[in-house]
């Protein structure tokens, strides 16, 4: 997953404090980024029980940070598009739809607003089930 890898290693790499664009360059062949591999790899062999001594990233404060920064007003949370732009990356229709195929999305890919909520809402779920922090109320 070429597109979804970079976003995640966009995100993920800010909370190492390692520039996003050399995250970028990390194989599309895995299913996460490396950056983000650590802070799941201490859930795989524990029982439910530990979940303190699993390491998340704040998504949240990250991407409220770089929105704080950006002169334009993006809306991360609701937003497919912005969220895109807000890490740096391609938000093209053309971009999205690359997306919404490698996330298997099987609506209509040409019914943009319908996609675009469901990508935005896949990507968060994601994002979360990598070790990412996100406000509960996106998982809904």
């Amino acid at each position: 997953m070429g597109l979804f890898d970079n976003l995640m290693s966009k995100i993920f790499s800010r909370s190492s404090g390692t520039p996003a664009a050399s995250a970028s360059s990390a194989p599309p062949t895995t299913s996460m980024p490396q950056s983000a591999q650590p802070s799941t790899a201490a859930s795989a062999g524990s029982g439910g029980g530990a979940a303190t001594a699993i390491q998340q990233v704040d998504v949240t404060a990250i991407l409220d940070g770089l929105a704080a920064k950006n002169r334009e007003k993006l809306d991360w949370r609701h937003s497919i598009v912005d969220l895109m732009k807000l890490v740096g990356m391609d938000s093209s229709f053309n971009a999205r739809k690359q997306l919404a195929t490698e996330l298997h999305y099987s609506g209509d890919q040409n019914d943009s607003a319908s996609m675009n909520i469901w990508l935005h809402k896949e990507v968060i779920r994601k994002i979360a089930e990598n070790g990412g922090k996100v406000p509960q109320e996106l998982l809904k």
